[in-house]
């Protein structure tokens, strides 16, 4: 049978029946499944969760042959189980050694750093990105609240407790001590940027415009292997795993037989989260 994508199916057409060996993969499990697997669009959502579903018969299945507590027929539980059982049995995964850890470390010196932490204050002005009235009003009060605050710095707690949306207001609009993640992405790339002090024009977001004043900034730096030597072994042999993971998943497709999907290169990343 030819396999195809789910995404590529016409509307209103069924997808064709998703088969594991003689297992079939329903279509309920899959919907079900879905809610596992956040996507930008429906069609990929239950792209994902077809082939999480046919990533665990693949193993519940091998399982069972080996006899790991009858995976095939056990309960969600034992079934998860027994898959823990075979992988650990069956996937040949070497612990790194020291100088690839050194190695690895040398070539992604950022991965293994402290990050820049920023000590912010801000003020939302709420305003939806579909409302393009009310991001206009937004952006034309920020640069006018902007202007006053150049003027009197004081004035910025105030500010917030008047105008700000954020639960921060009530603390003059502190967020306290920030890195990198810890906000809305936007917001979170533009404040990498910033030098100390209060930023001269609103900076946008989903949920509006933000005026922002980098109170204190400590700027990141690259940590010696040994403070992260466990984290770059952790790393290369997580690295190690997927891979293994990946050739393995592979092998039993072409062993078991699997009709109506094919896995990708990412066969057994919902295995690894």
């Amino acid at each position: 049978m030819q396999k195809i994508d789910i995404e590529q199916i016409p509307g209103g057409a069924s997808p064709p029946p998703i088969r594991v060996g003689e297992a079939t993969i329903e279509e309920a499990a899959i919907a079900q499944e879905m809610q596992y697997h956040p996507a930008d669009s429906a069609g990929t959502a239950q792209l994902k969760a077809a082939r999480a579903l046919v990533v665990r018969e693949l193993l519940r299945q091998r399982a069972a042959v080996l006899g790991l507590s009858d995976a095939a027929n056990g309960e969600l539980d034992e079934a998860d189980a027994a898959i823990a059982e075979l992988l650990e049995r069956e996937l040949d995964v070497p612990d790194p050694a020291e100088e690839d850890c050194r190695r690895f470390h040398a070539a992604h010196p950022e991965r293994f750093s402290e990050p820049t932490r920023l000590r912010v204050r801000h003020v939302l002005l709420a305003a939806a990105p579909d409302d393009a009235a009310a991001r206009d009003a937004g952006y034309r009060l920020g640069e006018k609240l902007l202007e006053e605050l150049a003027a009197v710095p004081e004035r910025f707690t105030e500010f917030a407790q008047r105008h700000s949306a954020c639960p921060s207001k009530e603390q003059g609009g502190e967020l306290g001590w920030l890195a990198p993640g810890q906000t809305v992405a936007e917001l979170d790339r533009a404040l990498q940027h910033l030098p100390e002090g209060l930023h001269e024009r609103p900076l946008a977001s989903r949920y509006g415009w933000h005026l922002v004043s980098i109170d204190e900034r400590v700027e990141g730096r690259e940590l010696p292997y040994e403070r992260v030597a466990e984290h770059v072994r952790h790393s290369l042999r997580e690295q190690a795993t997927r891979r293994a993971l990946r050739h393995y998943l592979l092998a039993l497709e072409a062993e078991i037989g699997v009709e109506g999907v094919t896995l990708d290169d990412d066969a057994g990343r919902s295995l690894m989260q």
